[in-house]
């Protein structure tokens, strides 16, 4: 019997450092507890969790930990709550099988819309199951500024549901951007939610416990997104001859690009850091098998970190940006090892 499962949602926009914040939590995570992570991506292609699963290999093989109690699934191509509603449901319905967790973290994409989510997991039929706790939003201040940010739904209906309001990567702020923070969610009605400062998505665990106040009133944002007739996901089609599949969607005023590449396949690690580097785009993250390794790729904000990981089953790629560029198939396809 699955029974008041203590669950969070992890929700902020593009590159605010979420998934990072979830590594960190891991590692927070009693040794005795069973912690299942629905992850939520814009694109089609899943990245997170191979990435999240590659970060937890590496961790069990230097420290020995027991990576059975933790359990990843995601929900790939748009935002859960709509072109992936009825998927997310089913996603979650099969994780709490799986894993029966002693807590829930939830992470939508950056351009999902966490009141519907939220809704979705208030519905009767989980109200038994889950016990909805603190909804944590990551906001990069140094964002305030920007009326791409400021002006879009998605952003603020993330800071309007929050219960904590984590301002993220304050080791960049520069001056005023603090206060900036505080003032942009007195300004959305948030005067009395607490704001918490970090660097790199290390925040305690003790701000997840807590009832969410965000159960008391939720409106529903009317949105759209693309969404073609349901097909077989492209992460579970057969690889053709080229050894690759490609994949594009949009939705919320941005378009995504995506590549799964054939585990026979390596790329040239040189090749494909200098690609990423000159890419200008709002996001990019990968696993790639390379001449030298398994790595991973985060690029936001025009800043790349790469990170050694000990496994992966194949080469992925994804990429959000307001436009795709028709010659990043051929670039791509340009960093492949020849043998």
């Amino acid at each position: 019997m699955i029974n008041a499962v203590p669950t969070n949602i992890i929700t902020g926009f593009l590159g605010v450092g979420k998934t990072s914040a979830i590594l960190h939590l891991l590692k927070q995570k009693p040794s005795n507890e069973r912690w299942a992570i629905l992850i939520n991506e814009f694109g089609e292609i899943g990245i997170d969790g191979a990435l999240v699963q590659g970060m937890l290999a590496q961790k069990t093989a230097s420290n020995s930990e027991d990576t059975q109690t933790i359990f990843i699934k995601e929900v790939p191509g748009g935002c859960m709550c709509c072109a992936a509603g009825l998927p997310m449901q089913i996603a979650l319905n099969q994780l709490l099988a799986q894993s029966k967790p002693d807590r829930l973290l939830i992470e939508p994409t950056g351009l999902g819309h966490p009141v519907e989510v939220m809704q979705t997991l208030s519905a009767e039929h989980y109200e038994d199951v889950l016990d909805i706790q603190r909804t944590i939003t990551f906001v990069d201040a140094r964002k305030l500024t920007d009326p791409r940010y400021t002006t879009h739904a998605t952003f603020n209906q993330q800071i309007d549901i929050a219960d904590v309001i984590v301002g993220n990567k304050c080791d960049l702020y520069g001056l005023n951007e603090e206060e900036n923070l505080a003032r942009y969610a007195v300004n959305r009605g948030k005067q009395n939610t607490p704001i918490v400062l970090c660097e790199h998505g290390e925040i305690p665990f003790a701000v997840l416990q807590g009832k969410s106040d965000s159960l008391v009133e939720m409106h529903a944002h009317a949105h759209h997104h693309h969404n073609n007739e349901p097909t077989l996901s492209i992460n579970e089609r057969p690889f053709p001859d080229s050894g690759f599949l490609k994949i594009e969607n949009e939705g919320e005023g941005f378009k995504a690009v995506g590549w799964r590449y054939s585990p026979s396949i390596e790329f040239d690690r040189n090749a494909l850091l200098a690609w990423i580097n000159k890419l200008e785009v709002e996001r990019l993250k990968a696993v790639m098998i390379t001449s030298t390794g398994i790595f991973s790729y985060n690029l936001a904000d025009g800043n790349l970190v790469e990170v050694e990981l000990s496994e992966c089953a194949e080469s992925t790629i994804e990429i959000i940006a307001t436009n795709v560029n028709s010659n990043w198939n051929d670039e791509l396809a340009a960093c492949v090892l020849i043998r």
